[in-house]
């Protein structure tokens, strides 16, 4: 039977099977769970901003985690379904890795799916402990096939995750038949992509832009395209192509419409690229916040709760219907709309005067 190279809803490339980590990744269902930005492998490409390289931090999702209830926060409030633990090297701390993973199963459950990026060839024992908290896949990002052969002789869905980097495909196919013949279950291909941190890298390796619209890498779709069609012909494993657009337009945007809706204030109204869209009034110092608030809900018959306190961002917030009928009637105050993602730092897209 000859298999198919498909293209998937996201806008993937797949041969086989997408490895569950992946699809949950996809609808926006999984925490990433930040575990430390160190790292030894020093790789040119390496994206991670300079918050977080080299630095051992630990974030869920766009939150700094300073206490477990972080992390439980985080995925509750976009119901997460599996978590990602990611770096960095997330080994290079074994014990916080190995303490997240039983930590993640106790709390939400043996059907919360973990999967794991890991950069280093772990002992037997180590690969054992993961196993037995609960992990439930492991992608390695290596050139080598003896980590992947430990870990599928634990028993661990073992897969590995390189950047499709131009060029790179006869190295890729030659390195795809071992995995192959070893039993690998999976292998991902990321369309390699310019970040703020790698782009000198790339630039002076001679790797240009997509295009004018992309931060993908030129030939790295093309690489991926030649390791597929060899698969296809050659191999059993699954084999998925991810690029560069899946990662905003559907991961990211699923993700955030996932949180919105669950996280929506009454007065802030979900847009359809997972954005929360409000009112605002700006200006006033945190001492009169409370002053101007119950002034605005006397003189124009509000409810308390047409009019939320953002004591965080020295602002008061409401609907923005509201914004734009009060902004008639209370021409000393600035009302802007606002909209913000739904994340902790609630980074502000667009900010729109009313005058």
């Amino acid at each position: 039977m000859v298999r198919k190279i498909r293209l998937t809803r996201a806008g993937s490339l797949l041969l086989g099977r997408m490895p569950e980590g992946c699809r949950l990744c996809v609808k926006g269902a999984k925490l990433v769970l930040f575990v430390t930005g160190l790292c030894d492998r020093g790789c040119y490409y390496c994206p991670l901003s300079e918050k977080r390289r080299n630095r051992d931090v630990v974030y869920a999702n766009e939150r700094p985690v300073r206490r477990w209830a972080d992390v439980v926060r985080e995925a509750l409030e976009m119901d997460a379904l599996g978590t990602g633990l990611t770096g960095g090297s997330p080994t290079l701390r074994f014990n916080r890795t190995l303490r997240f993973v039983r930590m993640l199963k106790r709390d939400f459950g043996r059907d919360h799916h973990i999967h794991l990026y890991c950069c280093e060839d772990l002992s037997l024992s180590r690969l054992r402990a993961l196993y037995r908290a609960g992990l439930d896949e492991i992608r390695f990002h290596t050139w080598s096939v003896e980590p992947v052969k430990k870990a599928l002789e634990i028993g661990l869905n073992t897969g590995v995750e390189l950047p499709a980097i131009p060029g790179s495909a006869d190295r890729l196919i030659k390195f795809l038949e071992k995995l192959d013949s070893v039993g690998c279950a999976f292998v991902n291909l990321n369309e390699l992509e310019f970040s703020d941190t790698n782009a000198t890298n790339l630039l002076r390796r001679g790797f240009r832009l997509k295009s004018d619209t992309s931060m993908a890498v030129k030939g790295s779709e093309s690489a991926a395209r030649k390791v597929l069609e060899w698969a296809k012909a050659n191999t059993e494993m699954s084999v998925h192509f991810c690029p560069s657009s899946l990662k905003d337009a559907v991961q990211l945007k699923n993700r955030l419409l996932r949180k919105a809706l669950r996280i929506a204030k009454p007065h802030e109204e979900v847009t359809e690229e997972g954005l929360l869209y409000k009112g605002v009034i700006l200006g006033i110092s945190k001492k009169q916040l409370p002053h101007v608030r119950r002034k605005l809900i006397l003189r124009h018959r509000l409810r308390p709760s047409d009019i939320f306190l953002d004591q965080e961002k020295s602002r008061l917030e409401l609907h923005w219907k509201q914004a734009l009928r009060l902004a008639k009637l209370e021409p000393s105050l600035k009302f802007a709309l606002v909209e913000e993602y739904p994340t902790y730092d609630r980074l502000e897209t667009t900010v729109s005067p009313l005058s």
